[in-house]
């Protein structure tokens, strides 16, 4: 549950949301196999919506990117809330917009 909502940290500080879960991942995946597979899961899911914004960023130029931004970040929000609840429950979750870079 700690790697997907350590994600919020990303409010605070840049680059936290892939931070926070990649150290929780690191520390725990050898122990814990539920931490290693949800680790993953969140730092994955955490570049994805990194690159979302960034796409959003250079289309903000064009002006649909302000439109999409809140989207993109209503949705991160939503999801991260929704894993980490899962995860407490001992579920693995899967993010349904998710770009596996970590196997």
């Amino acid at each position: 549950m700690l790697a997907h909502l350590i994600a919020l940290v990303g409010f605070i500080i840049p680059l936290g949301s892939i931070i926070g879960p990649l150290v929780i991942w690191l520390i725990k995946k050898e122990s814990m196999p539920l931490v290693d597979d949800q680790g993953k899961e969140s730092i994955n899911f955490q570049i994805t919506i990194f690159i979302a914004v960034l796409v959003c960023l250079l289309l903000a130029f064009v002006g649909i990117g302000f439109i999409l931004l809140p989207v993109v970040g209503i949705l991160w929000l939503v999801f991260v809330i929704l894993a980490a609840i899962k995860a407490n429950e001992g579920v693995a979750y899967r993010y349904p917009f998710n770009i596996r870079f970590i196997k």
